[in-house]
């Protein structure tokens, strides 16, 4: 025990069966014994999940990205724009989208590389900015089926199929498409991080800049690509959004970040760098996730619910620190 509780991983684990345990104690006339309880938490903190892989990302490196929900809402703002009013195919809608996503990440990324502008600022400024931006390409009103016509009077035109596709549900309706974008979105970051050249150099910049400078470690161009990745997942993040609502939402994403931020942390990932990764985000993911249903399926207020939140994160959060 004392060599799990020494452990990050370890530490998450427990976290999680504690979490469950409480679910198990706590199963609303055995509500949470069902398959559609745990379909359900997938799909719902699948978003999240997305953005916390990209938060993963730039938090081993040493960094930290505020701008991801306000990334989320342009693109998702964007994406049903191109899909919806414009009329664009599904390949054309996700990769302009995408591309969004990369080159915002990367302003960020370049302000914190190439200007030494400190991570919160840049992002800071960066989730201003997106939030702003949204709100501009939609005259501040949700990206939607309906559109004004030619005499005035709004017209509805019917939602893609890409709406549709990633919104449905496959094998039997037992698993949602987002939740398998999440998946890939994890997998994608870990093979990333845990399997080439750029992912580990990014673990040492987030352990010390300084010696891997001296290593031969460019952290400008590093800096760059770690952000641009992040933005690339908040870009699909915002298109799953906008597949889940059937509309662009300027508003989106609104304290997403903060949410990523949790899983990452809870999960036993250091907000210093340089340490922690995907596998420990996933388990930061399924707390955060459970934690969720077991107050949701228990009909616990909203009120209460995101105070008992915050008191279990900060919980948590000290036991990963005293176990360090």
């Amino acid at each position: 025990m004392r060599q799990l509780l020494h452990n990050p991983a370890g530490r998450a684990v427990l976290s999680l069966v504690l979490v469950v345990a409480v679910g198990v104690c706590f199963n609303a006339d055995g509500t949470f014994f069902r398959w559609d309880t745990h379909r359900d938490m997938l799909r719902l903190v699948s978003v999240y999940g997305i953005l916390a892989a990209a938060m993963t990302i730039v938090v081993v490196a040493g960094g930290i990205d505020l701008s991801v929900g306000s990334l989320l809402g342009l693109s998702a703002v964007c994406f049903s724009l191109f899909s919806i009013q414009w009329g664009w195919g599904a390949l054309p809608s996700v990769c302009a989208t995408m591309c969004i996503g990369a080159v915002c990440g990367s302003i960020s990324g370049g302000a914190i590389g190439r200007f030494k502008v400190q991570p919160f600022i840049a992002t800071l400024a960066m989730m201003v900015f997106a939030r702003g931006l949204a709100k501009y390409i939609s005259s501040g009103q949700k990206i939607s089926t309906a559109v004004i016509g030619a005499d005035g009077a709004y017209v509805y035109i019917p939602v893609p199929g890409i709406f549709d596709v990633i919104g449905m549900r496959v094998w039997d309706d037992n698993i949602a498409v987002v939740t398998l974008l999440m998946i890939v979105a994890l997998l994608a970051a870990w093979v990333f991080l845990s399997q080439t050249v750029p992912g580990r150099e990014l673990y040492a910049i987030g352990g010390n800049d300084e010696a891997a400078r001296f290593s031969g470690v460019s952290i400008p161009v590093n800096t760059v690509l770690a952000y641009a990745l992040s933005g690339l997942f908040c870009a699909a993040a915002g298109i799953a959004q906008a597949a889940q609502e059937l509309q662009g939402d300027p508003e989106a994403g609104a304290t997403y970040e903060l949410s990523a931020i949790a899983m990452v942390v809870i999960g036993g990932t250091s907000l210093r760098g340089g340490t922690g990764g995907i596998h420990l985000t996933i388990l930061g993911i399924l707390i955060i996730g459970y934690l969720e249903k077991i107050l949701s399926i228990n009909a616990v207020g909203e009120d209460t619910r995101l105070m008992l939140t915050g008191i279990i994160i900060i919980a948590a959060v000290l036991f990963q620190k005293k176990g360090a």
